[in-house]
């Protein structure tokens, strides 16, 4: 039986499955700071060619950068790292000008 207790009458899946995407957090410390840029990027929802252009390095070297972090964050797919990316950016960005938080809390998304 599906325990539908939150408001919208569906279950939450991180309870379901026993797992959180931010649990994790602390293995972004494997990262280089390289690593860590392109994982902003990564967050950004930019493909490859994109993120090359923005960073000023090659696709492949792009693609290398993403095999490294999937590895290093214990993930499985892109998709999954770029959710850690969203939800990790305040950790991630260093620019104090960013923005994030009042983007954040505009929409409905800041705690």
């Amino acid at each position: 039986m599906t325990d539908r207790s939150d408001a919208g009458g569906h279950a939450c899946a991180y309870r379901r499955m026993g797992t959180h995407p931010v649990k994790d957090l602390w293995k972004l410390k494997r990262l280089t700071g390289r690593e860590r840029e392109v994982l902003l990027v990564v967050g950004t929802g930019a493909g490859n060619r994109e993120l090359a252009r923005e960073l000023g390095i090659a696709e492949r070297t792009v693609k290398a950068h993403i095999a490294r972090i999937v590895e290093k964050l214990e993930r499985q797919t892109r998709l999954q790292v770029a959710v850690l990316a969203v939800l990790a950016h305040e950790k991630l960005c260093a620019d104090p000008r960013c923005g994030y938080r009042e983007w954040a809390f505009r929409y409905g998304l800041g705690h």
